[in-house]
This record gives structure tokens, sequence and C-alpha cells, in this order.
């Protein structure tokens, strides 16, 4: 049996966290009410155009392809996540709790770091 290199482990881990979650942004209409809350102008817009570039991603990661565009916006998707969203709570609720909420949103930042860094495969130009 063929062994993985740990890149492409964190190649499933990363593409199937972002597939999932554009998914789930598109089928639960409770997302729409989180966007509406975030104040961002055309929040149902963001919210569609958020998902489906997390699917693309996450499957251009899992493919290999296009790498460093891919975790790129990935990378950009992700911080403007935790200043909308977790950052308020840093604010509020102490670095514990933003600690515990930003947890994912950590980790999934510093394995895109890693893809970036050591991106090659295709590119568009």
């Amino acid at each position: 049996m063929r062994q993985l290199s740990m890149t492409n482990w964190i190649c499933y881990a990363v593409g199937y966290v972002f597939i999932t979650t554009g998914i789930v942004k598109l089928t639960v209409g409770q997302f729409k009410v989180i966007f509406s809350s975030l104040g961002l102008p055309y929040p149902d817009s963001f919210l569609y155009l958020v998902a489906i570039v997390e699917i693309v991603c996450g499957t251009l990661i899992i493919s290999r392809l296009y790498m460093k565009r891919a975790t790129a916006i990935l990378i950009f998707i992700i911080l403007a996540a935790i200043y909308l969203t977790k950052l308020p709570i840093l604010a509020s609720q102490g670095i514990l709790m933003f600690a515990y909420e930003a947890r994912l949103d950590i980790v999934m930042l510093i394995l895109l770091l890693l893809l970036w860094q050591r991106s090659g495969g295709k590119t568009l130009l």
C-alpha cells in the first residue's frame, strides 16, 4: 500500500472542511441571518459568493490544482471571518472565549499557510 505524504493529508482535510462548509452555507437558512448581522452590503450575495468560492477552492485544493491561488483566496476568507466574527468576541468576552470560538479558524489558517508555502502545481499564468 502506498503511503500518502503529509501534504496530501493536509490537502484532503482542508478541502473537506471548505467543501462541507460551503455546502452547509448554501443549504442551511440560518447563515442568511448570520451574514445579515455582519453589516456587509448585500449579505445574501456575499453568502452565495463565499459559499461557492469555498466549494470551488476546496475542490481545487483536493485536486492539487491552482494551489497558490486557491489557498490565497481561502486565506483572505478565513482572515475576514476572524475579523468579522471572532474579534468582537475578543473585545466583549475576553481571550479565553476568543481562543475557543476561533480554534477551527486558526487551525485552518495555519494549514492554509502551510499549503500556500509548499504549493506548486498548475497555475493560470
